[in-house]
């Protein structure tokens, strides 16, 4: 196994945009169009293409590299529902791997919500360099008032701004001050012609994280050769594996998936009354303990990876890109962090339970111990064995609601 670069005759032919930069470096950005039933795919598609040649001029000044838009077929949704931007994220690696593609940017009319649930116009991962743009938000009005036009003035150049915006974030770039230039916090203007300029900082800092694009591709042969990759692209890029997780606010999952947590917490509310589990858990030594508990873990983590079909893009590939196995080792160290939360949480109520239900005395007239008094070590430990059982009942048999969920959580900013 090798790493190579981009294929890029195999880029489609249709060009959206384009502008030569002075760095003999090119970035290729696919545009995907993901429309409402009864939209005219066509008018969104012109207007896809419109934002990117308003854009490409902005980026390749202050990349000094080669941006070149390519238009993909457009998609129809099922319906004129929200939706989160992870929704978008199997297409879009599944694109980007096809391409192949540095970047994918999508542009659809229905709403787009943040993690917190609120409309946003536009979102973006910069671990899965993508993006997602809805021209719902583009298009409202005061209230009231009639939809704008895709056409309008207003629509189009908040739009290129919100793409420039949203690419900025991709390429590491965070939010600046108010009137800042183009990565201040963006809010829609009725009277913007233009786009924003780049700050002098934000132009060093894009101009050097562009030249690392393309990422490295292998074309892995066997599970082992892709997870080496895997392991690699991870090691490589290790800080922004670390800040994702640190965004992701993974431990606290479990909150958000009832399901996995209420069949994680009832069997244990079971086996805590159990005596059978009461004397494993008094004769099991600490290490033991703690061994049982990191497998069952990390053996949680994997089923739900798999199980759940969590890696990306869903269709198998040949090409394997860096930016794609660090989405992968992003989500499974998610998946660990949240077992783990889900570990502490069942942990602390058997605990509670031990100590503030259980009468003191109550274990120690057992026969089957050798020492008759129980002490605290002995309940965290027995909590600790009962909450790894809850662990691995609650991802095998409540496993997760939806799997959009954790994608959502982990890769996508909370605001545009």
């Amino acid at each position: 196994m090798g790493d190579s670069q981009p294929t890029r005759q195999e880029v489609p032919e249709l060009v959206a945009a384009e502008r030569e930069g002075s760095v003999d470096l090119q970035v290729d950005v696919g545009v995907l169009v993901a429309h409402a039933p009864g939209t005219d795919p066509g008018r969104l598609g012109r207007f896809a293409t419109r934002t990117a040649e308003d854009a490409v001029d902005e980026l390749a000044s202050a990349t000094d590299v080669t941006w070149r838009f390519y238009l993909e077929d457009a998609t129809r949704l099922a319906d004129h529902d929200r939706r989160r931007p992870s929704e978008f994220l199997d297409r879009a690696t599944h694109r980007m791997a096809q391409g192949p593609y540095d970047m994918v940017i999508v542009v659809t009319d229905v709403p787009l919500v943040s993690s917190r649930e609120r409309f946003v116009p536009g979102l973006a991962s910069p671990l899965s360099r993508v993006a997602v743009v809805s021209t719902r938000h583009l298009r409202s009005g005061a209230r009231g008032q009639p939809q704008r036009p895709l056409d309008h003035e207003a629509v189009r150049w908040n739009g290129a701004t919100l793409l420039v915006h949203l690419v900025g974030h991709v390429l590491g770039a965070r939010h600046r001050d108010a009137d800042s230039g183009v990565m201040e916090p963006f809010e829609f203007r009725p009277d913007r012609r233009t786009i924003p300029p780049m700050d002098a900082d934000v132009e060093t800092s894009l101009h050097r994280i562009a030249e690392e694009i393309p990422a490295a591709e292998a074309r892995p042969r066997g599970a082992l050769a892709r997870l080496a990759f895997h392991v690699r692209s991870a090691l490589r890029n290790s800080e922004q594996v670390l800040q994702a997780l640190g965004n992701s606010r993974a431990p606290l999952l479990p909150l958000s998936l009832p399901k996995l947590s209420t069949a994680a917490v009832a069997p244990t509310l079971i086996i805590v009354f159990s005596a059978e589990a009461w004397d494993v858990g008094f004769h099991m030594g600490n290490a033991t303990a703690g061994l049982f508990a990191v497998v069952s873990i990390l053996t949680a983590a994997v089923y739900l990876l798999f199980a759940q079909n969590l890696t990306f893009p869903r269709k198998r590939h040949n090409i394997v890109t860096e930016h794609t196995a660090l989405v992968n080792v992003t989500v499974f160290l998610v998946l660990v962090l949240a077992m783990l939360g889900l570990f502490a949480l069942v942990w602390v109520i058997i605990l509670v339970i031990e100590l503030a239900i259980f009468p003191p005395n109550l274990m120690s007239n057992w026969p089957s111990l050798e020492d008759p008094t129980v002490g605290l070590i002995d309940l965290v430990r027995t909590g600790a064995f009962i909450s790894t059982i809850g662990v691995l009942s609650g991802a095998l048999a409540g496993g997760l609601e939806s799997r959009t969920i954790v994608s959502h959580l982990t890769l996508f900013l909370d605001r545009p």
